[in-house]
């Protein structure tokens, strides 16, 4: 019998045995088929198992509603916070009480058991590529795939992907976020909003290991500011193009970087590069340095990447949502301007935590490449885009919410005036209501402090990320060199010689035109001329006093 049918027979046969004073408890459960045990209990008061709290819940109602507030709050602020973030507020409040923390789909059953709550995505997802999958095309990829590693003896270890990938370094990525079950359409959430694009040349391979990274600004002159403190490792690459999108000659100045970190590691005599079909990776001179350097290059068919391209299988996905992550974190923090200097700890802190060696592998899998699979690329050719039907959803009116707690001062101080009444005029009466007002003025309290411990961890948030912008503002912003690529090291390392140059410089006008101390010519005594003393002391000037004095 099902939990709901049940739970309804047992209400039927409760209110059977209410109507019906003769009946007896074992005939009412078995007319209506429920355990006889259990009727007798509940016909003794005993409340149904999912009307009561559970014996492994951790937080309060009060705590719990503290928490729904704060996540509404949130939401009218164009902030909704992911799962994960409610699953913070949550292990907050308990270690105020030094209470163990909530499990890893704790925040998603309390979605689900909150009717003011839901969990959406804040945009669709699009299905657009979807339309240009086709088997004839997809199967003969495979077959290339197969006799090329056949012709060469390429080994799996030696399987590389590359592709570029740009980044809005304002812009966030569509996530799942928490807000009211009462809002229309989906929620927006808010982002600075900078359009610059920063384009990054990346590679992996089937090891589950990627390459540093090669960065592409816009801008003309590498600044002092990129590489001063900074938390990158020493071979990311930063390069400038006047759009911050990559070139004919970017591509031969990555193939270069390539050939560097991947040599090393290269298990038999050629490497496998799979690419797609943009200019970039087709120029002249990239393909002759790959045929000198045994780098056997394949073209994905057009409109196929989505589906056959280890990066955008399983790695560039997962590492614009971290990227978004990091700019949701910051503009939550006040920061709404996004430069240079803040996108590149923000795509690192993103990097990693995606570009994992279990994600790499997971994308060639994906792709049906490591280990060779493709059945499972060619099953999934079948799943079209469909339009489900909508969902009528029945309106009730929103019931009007009378408060019980003071939740502002006023209502603090007006409760306090009416315990103060109920004090003077007790004499003999109830102390029932009075107590009742205690626990209300108590539970307001509570309610308080939890509502303290949620904004003080938001205001260190604040803190933290404030002190990070004011250190990047003041840095300076020196050019270093116009064009070209520098890795991480090599900026460093030009930053601090022109900071030696400055420094020498700033010697040489503060002692310009003066001779060094040990240089200058010796002070002289200005009746003899002689140095060693001075007039005052001078022998000769003593001797004519005498003689003066003497006449």
């Amino acid at each position: 019998m099902e939990t709901a049918d049940k739970e309804r027979q047992m209400i039927l046969a409760c209110q059977a045995i209410q109507k019906t004073p003769k009946l007896s408890i074992r005939a009412a459960a078995k007319i209506y088929m429920v355990p006889h045990s259990t009727l007798g209990a509940r016909v003794k008061g005993t409340p149904a198992r999912r009307d009561t709290m559970p014996n492994s819940r951790k937080l309060t109602n009060l705590e719990e509603s503290t928490i729904i507030d704060y996540i509404l709050d949130l939401d009218s602020r164009s902030f909704p916070p992911r799962l994960s973030g409610v699953q913070d507020m949550a292990n907050r409040l308990l270690a105020d009480r030094d209470a163990p923390l909530v499990g890893p789909r704790w925040a998603s059953n309390f979605v689900k058991r909150q009717k003011e709550l839901c969990t959406r995505f804040t945009r669709r997802y699009d299905y657009q590529s979807a339309l240009c999958e086709d088997p004839k095309l997809i199967q003969p990829w495979f077959e290339l795939v197969r006799n090329t590693v056949a012709k060469y003896g390429i080994l799996e270890e030696d399987f590389h992907n590359f592709d570029e990938t740009g980044f809005m370094m304002g812009m966030i990525s569509t996530t799942m976020v928490v807000t009211s079950s009462d809002r229309y359409g989906k929620p927006t959430l808010a982002q600075p909003g900078d359009r610059e694009r920063v384009s990054v040349i990346q590679s992996i391979n089937s090891r589950g290991e990627a390459i540093p990274p090669f960065i592409i600004v816009a801008g003309q002159y590498h600044l002092s500011n990129w590489y001063e403190d900074s938390a990158l490792p020493k071979d990311w690459v930063i390069s400038t193009t006047h759009n911050g999108w990559t070139s004919n000659e970017k591509g031969v100045e990555w193939i270069q970087h390539f050939e560097k970190h991947t040599k090393p590691r290269t298990q038999g005599a050629y490497r496998l590069l799979i690419m797609d079909g943009h200019e970039s990776h087709h120029s002249t001179e990239f393909e002759l340095f790959c045929k000198e350097h045994q780098i056997i290059t394949l073209c994905m068919p057009s409109h196929s990447s989505h589906i056959l391209q280890p990066l955008d299988v399983g790695c560039f996905g997962p590492l614009k949502k971290a990227y978004g992550k990091e700019i949701e974190g910051i503009m939550r923090a006040g920061i709404t301007h996004i430069t240079k200097a803040d996108f590149l700890p923000a795509f690192f802190t993103a990097f990693k935590a995606a570009m994992t060696e279990q994600t790499i592998q997971g994308a060639f899998r994906g792709a049906g490449l490591i280990p060779f699979d493709p059945k499972s690329v060619l099953s999934r050719l079948d799943i079209r885009p469909r339009t489900p039907s909508p969902v009528e959803e029945a309106t009730e009116l929103p019931q009007l919410w009378v408060p019980k707690t003071p939740n502002n001062p006023t209502e603090a101080t007006s409760q306090t005036d009416y315990i103060k009444r109920r004090i003077s005029r007790h004499q003999g009466s109830s102390p029932t209501s009075i107590l009742a007002a205690m626990d209300q003025f108590s539970k307001g309290t509570c309610g308080t402090m939890h509502k303290m411990a949620l904004l003080k961890a938001e205001n260190q948030l604040l803190r933290e990320a404030n002190a990070i912008l004011s250190k990047r503002r003041r840095a300076k912003r020196t050019r270093l060199r116009q064009g070209g690529s520098m890795t991480i090291d090599e900026g460093q390392a030009l930053r601090d010689q022109n900071d030696v140059d400055e420094q020498i410089k700033q010697e040489d006008r503060q002692t310009r035109g003066r001779k060094p101390r040990d240089e200058r010519k010796a002070r002289r005594c200005g009746v003899c001329g002689r140095s060693g003393h001075n007039a005052r002391t001078c022998q000769i000037n003593v001797e004519i006093s005498n003689e003066e004095n003497s006449i």
